[in-house]
């Protein structure tokens, strides 16, 4: 009789501790743990489960991703050793690789090994050391398992069935929000620093939500995967009444749950989430902090306006020529701006201002047609408010990024669709900006709409924005900008994801 496979879904999540997870668990076993040594073999282009335990050789494949980030995983070999050269032509096949030839008729552990799998560049074998206990949740198998290697150690809580809708009641209970579903072999290639590794950004500003995927490759240079925005407004009257209204926060609250779904989908190993202006000055911050950790599992962290500055600068430095000369690089948001003043890759000082492009607009009402005496009070306020840069006159270049420079340069080019290599490292100039001050001073936000270049969910608050690059520029007696397409999101990325090597 021949013995039916079934494929199951499985949930798992990896963390250095679990904490009451882990005390529900342990309460749940049955057994006494189980200890194994097992052979890992990993392919660079596959996912594929490829062991030996016991004597055999194991493999399952992923088949499918559904909707959830749950993945189904099918047995397709259980063979013992030696195994047929045909055998191990199915186990490469799995693992996305191919040798030159197979000399032997069969092969054991040992010349599978040192024959086949190590002479291949796109394949790892890993020792694993792995200590796990069984039970069993609302019909599903579960285990808590701790995996040791030759390079680190990691926890794991897994979650399988054959029904997919017993595994997400499952993980619910069990309290795993974690976005990123991560299966075993990913989680080993992480650890041993094989292949490419994903990581996603998640920055809550003021007036929109930004969120980038980088691929960092093996020599450490990044590769973006996935970088856009979403215009949420959450600081709407913040300025008015301190407080974050409830639709900005359930909009905004539903823009990361998408983020953190895409970050899972392009098999990101990790997401940092951290909040800027709006965040800092909302006396209820807490309120969307615990709907997205809640709901979405994603945790965000607030940081200190300096440190935006900082990280954006670092941003520009790793990118751009800055050369030698002192530098000034800027991030205009919704409700503040960033400031690093330094020289080549030194900061000298950095600092935040509460000048953000939905504060102005609100403030003198920039989102409709304005007469040029109210446009002279706003240039005046944020001057005003911009005192903290006085006295730098010496500054020899500077560097502005953020929604709003990037807004204009697009539309000094016309860009019908977002090119960020034409936007990156152009020229923005005082002629360029007071002629689109001009454009949008004349045109209520839906007019400007109109204008090819301009993303619409920014048309409210554009002439806002160009009041501030501009009252910038002349603050620092300059006449031009060169734009950086880089943010937050990309200093982040360089910060908290480093390089191993």
């Amino acid at each position: 009789m021949t013995e039916v496979i079934v494929p199951r879904w499985e949930w798992r999540v990896f963390a250095e501790r679990f904490d009451a997870v882990e005390r529900r668990l342990v309460s749940l076993a049955t057994a006494p743990p189980e200890v194994s040594d097992e052979l890992y073999v990993l392919g660079l282009r596959s996912e594929a489960s490829v062991k030996v335990r016991d004597g055999l050789m194991d493999v399952k494949r992923l088949e499918q991703v559904d909707d959830d980030g749950l993945e189904q995983w099918r047995p397709v070999m259980k063979a013992p050793f030696p195994l047929a050269r045909a055998t191990v032509g199915a186990v490469l096949e799995a693992l996305g690789a191919s040798p030159a030839g197979l000399a032997r008729a069969e092969y054991t552990v040992e010349e599978l090994v040192e024959q086949v799998l190590e002479p291949m560049a796109d394949v790892l074998v890993l020792d694993v050391h792995k200590e796990r206990v069984r039970f069993t949740i609302g019909g599903c198998m579960a285990e808590l398992s701790e995996l040791r290697t030759g390079h680190a150690a990691t926890r794991t809580v897994a979650v399988e069935s054959a029904d997919p809708a017993r595994v997400i009641a499952a993980v619910r209970e069990l309290g795993l929000t974690a976005p990123l579903n991560v299966n075993v072999p990913r989680k080993l290639k992480a650890l041993a620093g094989f292949a490419a590794h994903r990581y996603a950004v998640i920055d809550v500003g003021t007036n929109s939500v930004k969120f980038h995927v980088g691929e960092r490759a093996a020599d450490g240079k990044w590769r973006a995967i996935v970088d856009r925005a979403e215009v949420t407004r959450l600081g709407q009257d913040l300025e008015r009444t301190g407080r974050l209204g409830q639709d900005a926060i359930d909009r905004t609250a539903e823009a990361i749950a998408g983020m953190a779904e895409e970050a899972a989908r392009n098999d990101v190993e990790s997401i940092v989430a951290v909040g800027t202006a709006g965040l800092r000055l909302a006396a209820n911050r807490d309120e969307l902090i615990d709907a997205v950790r809640h709901v979405h599992g994603v945790e965000v962290e607030v940081i200190p306006g300096d440190e935006e500055a900082r990280l954006a600068y670092l941003a520009t430095a790793s990118e751009l020529d800055v050369g030698d000369g002192t530098i000034v690089v800027f991030d205009t948001g919704g409700g503040s701006s960033q400031f690093t003043i330094g020289r080549g890759t030194h900061v000298e000082e950095r600092f935040s201002v509460n000048v953000g492009a939905v504060r102005c607009m609100e403030r003198f009402g920039l989102d409709a047609v304005v007469d040029e005496d109210t446009l002279t009070k706003a240039l005046d306020a944020i001057a005003a408010d911009l005192a903290r840069l006085d006295g730098w006159l010496a500054v020899e270049r500077v560097v502005g990024m953020g929604g709003a420079v990037t807004n204009l340069t697009a539309v000094k080019h016309g860009l019908a669709v977002y090119d960020r290599d034409v936007v990156h490292g152009t020229v923005l100039d005082l002629a360029e900006i007071d002629r689109q001050i001009e454009l949008y001073r004349t045109r209520d936000a839906d007019q400007r709409r109109e204008i090819v270049g301009l993303q619409p969910n920014r048309a409210p608050v554009i002439l806002a924005g160009a009041c501030i690059v501009r009252s910038i520029l002349v603050k620092l007696g300059r006449e031009s900008l060169t734009v950086s397409d880089r943010g937050l999101r990309h200093g982040l990325l360089v910060e908290r994801f480093p390089h191993p090597g």
